[in-house]
């Protein structure tokens, strides 16, 4: 069968290929796409990738179509979370009970989660019940965040800065104070534009006790006069070069998280190591392959503990990837979280 799906470059280079999808082997299952976000990574792509298009969308629900022959787990009419990448379950590592560093994952082999049919492996698949798929769809970034925050090891009670109010540090926000953090600020750009007003709005309805605007604040000096020996935890979902804000406001022996990315030369930062060791501060990268938390993340949206409804601001169809896409760069719609629905 064929299946259209999106692929993306530099300069919203947004292009709709058609592939040709064999049927399932022994252990593979076809799925049909319900919804699929918008990531970060996706807008970097379509915004600074210069190398060949890149497969665009890994935040997917989906339903089962056709199974192989050997595949118990899921049957055709499940939904299912579609996982990008699924530790192999049997190298040293994931053995060893550290699945986190498997080297031998499965992957959706360059199929993009935004279009309609992928086969995947039996094994990078998560049912769900009791969401609607713009919701399910959450699953992943939802578990990038929670990984984030369990990477952060907040103390209870404890105080921490969010840099960046994309959905994924909205997300960072809410699981610290699901996790027993006492004080949550989220910082952000200034709001002057439709999508950062509407995230900075939004993160003072889902619980941050602080919102402060870069540029409008000083946020060292806001910081310190509320804690002023620094947080204990900064979770850093805005680009690297944010890891300098980040080291202004963590106290002594804090510790600051990150997973905020850039494709387009912005990568590479300096960092004064002397401060790091004299004040013994502990960088730890977030980087959610293979996928793990998934069940925890989706209790989380089925349970309403973290509100998928008050993140999902758009919802738009397959032909309007481009429009979307554009007005999320140029923040020119108050966009929180968008999600394509390809048969709408």
């Amino acid at each position: 069968m064929q299946s259209q799906g999106l692929f993306g470059k530099k300069y919203l280079d947004i292009q709709d290929r058609v592939r040709e999808i064999p049927p399932p082997d022994e252990a593979q299952v076809l799925v049909r796409v319900l919804a699929c976000g918008v990531c970060g990574t996706d807008i970097n792509f379509v915004r600074d990738w210069e190398d060949e298009p890149m497969a665009l969308g890994h935040e997917i629900a989906a339903e089962v179509v056709e199974v192989g022959k050997n595949v118990t787990t899921v049957k055709p009419g499940d939904q299912v979370i579609v996982e990008d990448c699924t530790m192999c379950g049997v190298c040293e590592n994931c053995k060893a009970g550290q699945p986190q560093f498997c080297r031998n994952m499965y992957g959706i082999d360059d199929q993009p989660g935004m279009g309609q049919y992928m086969l995947v492996r039996f094994n990078s698949l998560v049912p769900y019940q009791g969401l609607e798929p713009s919701v399910a769809c959450l699953t992943e970034p939802l578990a990038v965040s929670l990984t984030s925050v369990l990477n952060a090891r907040i103390p209870l009670g404890g105080s921490v800065v969010v840099l960046g109010p994309g959905p994924l540090g909205l997300m960072s926000a809410r699981v610290a104070k699901l996790q027993g953090a006492g004080y949550v600020a989220i910082t952000g750009l200034p709001g002057d534009t439709p999508c950062e007003r509407a995230r900075l709005d939004r993160a003072a309805q889902m619980g941050c006790d602080d919102v402060f605007e870069v540029g409008k604040h000083d946020l060292e000096a806001e910081i310190k006069r509320r804690c002023p020996q620094g947080v204990d935890r900064v979770i850093v979902s805005s680009p690297p070069e944010s890891l300098h804000d980040a080291l202004k406001i963590i106290k002594f022996g804090g510790i600051i998280t990150f997973y905020g990315l850039h494709f387009g030369g912005r990568s590479t930062i300096p960092i004064d190591i002397n401060d790091l060791v004299f004040r013994k501060i502990s960088l730890v990268p977030t980087f959610a392959e293979p996928a793990i938390n998934f069940p925890v993340a989706i209790r989380l949206l089925r349970e309403g503990l973290v509100d998928g409804a008050q993140l999902v601001s758009h919802t738009f169809a397959y032909q309007d990837a481009r429009q979307v896409m554009q007005a999320i760069i140029e923040g020119s719609q108050p966009i929180i979280k968008a999600v394509m629905l390809p048969n709408s």
